[in-house]
């Protein structure tokens, strides 16, 4: 790509520990490495700028006024209060385009300003925010009885789609990470969408950081610990391989959320260790056996990818994106059911030739997840975005820009 577009990028989360902000991470680090402009703004302890290299960092302090979504992750109602100070840094910079990744407090500053500015506005899809809406509801509700629980996770799940709805109408395009995810966000939004998978640091997470002596067959999980990702499913996994009883087997359980004392108190033989960074995360995956993960909300898993890289097949759900990351037979299974991921988990603990040739395809599979290919393939998205608003704007005639659904593989 000769000219890259110059992007004012506004991720909802960037320094916590999710898929989201892993990526937005990634995407800064893309921007210095192949030395592109961007503005980087995202919310932090304090209101501040700064540059480094080619790339501007714009933080925002959240008010007091925060709801909190999550045990790291925080809506500020006030945020709009930022709304002539962003203007201002978005036309300082010159920005061409505007990329915010969902209806989060900043995401949905930024589509203010995007619209005060006449600016094209890529939304990417991130998170299925109405089944975690839903699947959170019933949760909290499960005490008033399974049809009370279903009704209002019913309405919760639709309520939220609506929101998400008229949200993503406003894009010029949209990314999604995975190819249902492309059909779908282009039905929901009327907008192009293109695909925008994720990578993989096969530089920090790779086999060669394993360092273990215990014998014991090592399944793990990394993630957060709370309902929409199924983790009570890990008890009902360990209670079945104990009935079976045909190999030692322990649990390491890496993450945090609403959903760890449960687990503490009903798999106390687990090691559950917290959120690990860095390289003590990357060894706490090469030094895994196999690697389950039950959710069926993601959308995509960029923890499968992490295991996988590091030499650890993966049982996943046919449920979400993580099914498109694993091939059946080759570097894990994708499970129709409960019984069946118990049978796949049993499968590859009892037999160690299958395991080991598995072992060696996750690792030749993760070599082909760049990050870079990634982004360079949203980078020509933001082009042909910029192309299409003009056109758009020339004519005026707005269905110019949702006449076609485009799905392209990033890697």
């Amino acid at each position: 790509m000769n000219a890259y577009p110059r992007v004012a990028f506004l991720p909802d989360t960037f320094s916590e520990i999710n898929g989201v902000a892993h990526t937005a991470r990634h995407l800064e680090a893309f921007a210095r490495r192949r030395q592109v402009p961007l503005l980087s703004v995202h919310c932090s302890k304090k209101t501040g700028k700064t540059t480094d290299g080619v790339v501007s960092i714009l933080e925002l302090q959240r008010s007091p006024a925060c709801i909190g979504l999550d045990a790291n992750l925080d809506y500020d109602v006030l945020l709009w209060r930022y709304v002539c100070t962003l203007a201002k840094h978005v036309r300082g910079f010159g920005a061409q385009i505007i990329h915010v990744t969902g209806p989060g407090d900043l995401g949905s500053l930024g589509l203010l300003v995007a619209g005060l500015l006449r600016l094209p506005i890529v939304i990417s899809w991130h998170t299925n925010l109405h089944e975690y809406a839903a699947t959170r509801l019933r949760n909290l509700l499960r005490f008033l009885g399974k049809d009370v629980t279903k009704k209002a996770g019913h309405l919760a799940g639709n309520l939220s789609l609506e929101i998400l709805r008229h949200f993503y109408r406003r894009a010029t395009a949209t990314l999604a990470p995975n190819q249902e995810l492309v059909e779908y966000t282009h039905s929901l939004s009327r907008r192009p969408c293109y695909l925008m998978r994720r990578g993989v640091d096969t530089q920090l997470f790779n086999p060669t950081r394993r360092n273990r002596v215990n014998k014991a067959f090592r399944i793990g999980y990394v993630g957060r610990l709370t309902p929409e990702k199924n983790v009570r499913f890990l008890i009902t996994l360990a209670a079945a391989l104990r009935e079976k009883c045909r190999r030692r087997f322990e649990f390491v359980i890496v993450g945090e959320g609403s959903e760890e004392r449960s687990l503490r108190a009903q798999l106390p033989d687990a090691h559950l260790t917290g959120v690990l960074r860095g390289e003590t995360l990357a060894q706490a995956y090469a030094d895994l056996d196999l690697f389950v993960f039950p959710s069926e909300t993601d959308t995509f898993g960029n923890v499968i990818l992490e295991a996988l890289a590091s030499g650890v097949p993966a049982v996943v759900t046919n449920q979400g994106g993580p099914k498109f990351l694993i091939e059946p037979g080759v570097t894990g299974y994708v499970a129709a059911d409960q019984s069946e991921f118990i049978d796949f988990v049993d499968r590859l603990l009892t037999q160690p030739v299958l395991h080991a040739q598995m072992r060696q395809a996750a690792v030749q599979f993760a070599l082909k997840q760049s990050w870079d290919n990634v982004f360079e393939s949203v980078w020509r998205v933001y082009g042909e975005a910029i192309e299409s608003h003009a056109r758009a704007s020339r004519w005026h005639w707005p269905s110019l820009v949702s006449s076609r659904v485009h799905g392209r593989s990033s890697s």
